[in-house]
């Protein structure tokens, strides 16, 4: 059965990438060869992506065109968006996921194949982290403090109890730090 893997950059403070807060650009900023390279080397692990609706359009929008290291696994692994309005997914290896999340991601999961990995806004994290199906948190936090953003995590009933089950360290001062939840 494939995991479902959630991978976000965040700041040291927990904040996403999601609008305005000036993360882009400390991610931007980094000019870390050897970061890069295993990052597009993650990218390559996974079997398809899953995203939501707002995040597909801006993805579907940059990549195809991009001159970048990341662009070719982009372009080249299945992509899944989760919409209940979009019709059609113009982005090659795209296929929308229409029904019910929970349910849509089970279906997914099942399937054989590398794992999947979930990329996109903290909207589309939120309802992930809330119905209970992550397996594992990739996170890529940026030595940097926002101070203001979007939390990577919603307000939750009960503590997420997480278990470190890796950590990586780049030269210029990003981590990749894994976890899973604990009762697992």
């Amino acid at each position: 059965m494939r995991k479902l893997i959630l991978g976000f950059y965040v700041s040291l403070d927990g904040k996403s990438a999601d609008g305005d807060n000036g993360i882009r650009d400390v991610m931007m900023g980094i000019d870390d060869a050897e970061q890069e390279e295993y990052f597009v080397s993650r990218l390559w692990e996974a079997g398809a992506f899953v995203m939501g609706r707002k995040t597909y359009e801006i993805l579907a929008e940059y990549w195809p065109n991009a001159d970048h290291p990341s662009a070719k696994p982009m372009n080249e692994i299945p992509k899944v968006v989760f919409s209940r309005t979009l019709k059609t997914a113009d982005w090659p290896e795209t296929r929308i996921a229409g029904g019910d999340t929970a349910e849509e991601i089970a279906k997914l999961k099942a399937e054989p194949g590398k794992d999947l990995v979930a990329c996109g806004g903290t909207e589309f994290m939120h309802s992930l982290i809330k119905l209970g199906v992550v397996d594992e948190y990739r996170l890529w936090v940026l030595p940097a403090v926002t101070g203001k953003g979007a939390p990577l995590f919603p307000e939750l009933d009960e503590a997420l109890k997480l278990r470190l089950v890796k950590s990586t360290a780049f030269p210029l001062g990003i981590l990749e730090l894994c976890y899973v939840p604990a009762d697992k």
